[in-house]
């Protein structure tokens, strides 16, 4: 198999990595574009893959196609690459807010298209990637993109209408994840732990708490009742979040996501 990207960007970069550590490809069998040549060096010496600067040199020398690209580019490219694109191959996308039924009527009916939505964790093999096709993909070509996919994290094939909800729940979410880990350690600072300490603890603890949801299968609910015992200091802390309005501020920035990259 030959797998092409277009786009060398900390995403790309990602995926690649994880691809080629997993043993899934070598880096013999990836080729990958960018308009910065910067990327497109630290694509070839960080990976070793064959880079150019010619995205028809990508979709002609590739089996599977990942575009891995802004979503404000994705019209320009589509146009400069769909008389390369062939019945046979299958085109990735991991923008927000681009449909199937747009992607389509950008290259023609015709093409094998996969729709993905990917996280950052993936940079350390801990993403998850949403997947939904359409109707040109067959069973074995579907499997052939979430084996790749599995290179780097976690994949669930959902209905095409829960991926504006996946941008929110999980694409964007390591942004919000990332806010209260800093949150906490500036508290521990200013209760006078070391910064690198108060990072350490506050993101293991973010770490384990994660691990438990996913190996025992509880509520969080009922997680977050073991930890508070009566008139003790967690409960006192979790009286201060609901006072403050921590469960409303999550979910009105997670709806203002998803309205976002349904607007995209």
């Amino acid at each position: 198999m030959r797998l092409g990207f277009i786009g060398c960007g900390n995403m790309a970069t990602a995926m690649m990595k994880g691809i080629i550590e997993n043993q899934i490809l070598d880096n013999g069998q990836i080729i990958g574009s960018d308009v910065s040549e910067t990327s497109i060096e630290k694509a070839k010496n960080t990976l070793g893959i064959t880079v150019t600067n010619d995205n028809k040199k990508v979709v002609e020398e590739s089996e599977i196609i990942v575009l891995s690209i802004k979503p404000q580019y994705y019209e320009s490219v589509i146009s400069e690459i769909k008389n390369s694109v062939k019945a046979d191959q299958i085109v990735v996308t991991i923008a927000p807010g681009k449909t199937l039924e747009w992607l389509g009527n950008q290259f023609g009916n015709n093409v094998k298209i996969v729709r993905t939505m990917p996280n950052t964790p993936a940079l350390v093999g801990a993403g998850i990637t949403a997947v939904c096709y359409n109707d040109n993909v067959d069973d074995n070509e579907l499997e052939q993109v979430v084996t790749l996919l599995k290179g780097f994290g976690k994949c669930e094939i959902i209905p095409e209408s829960l991926m504006d909800v996946v941008v929110s729940v999980s694409s964007s979410s390591p942004a919000y994840v990332f806010m209260f880990i800093e949150a906490m350690a500036d508290a521990a600072v200013a209760d006078g732990m070391p910064r690198d300490k108060a990072y350490e603890f506050a993101a293991q603890a973010v770490l384990g708490s994660a691990k438990m949801v996913l190996d025992t299968g509880k509520h969080p609910g009922e997680l977050k009742d073991m930890v508070c015992s009566p008139a003790g200091t967690t409960i006192e802390a979790v009286r201060v979040l609901e006072e403050k309005g921590m469960r409303s501020a999550v979910i009105e920035a997670m709806k203002a996501c998803t309205r976002k990259a349904k607007g995209m």
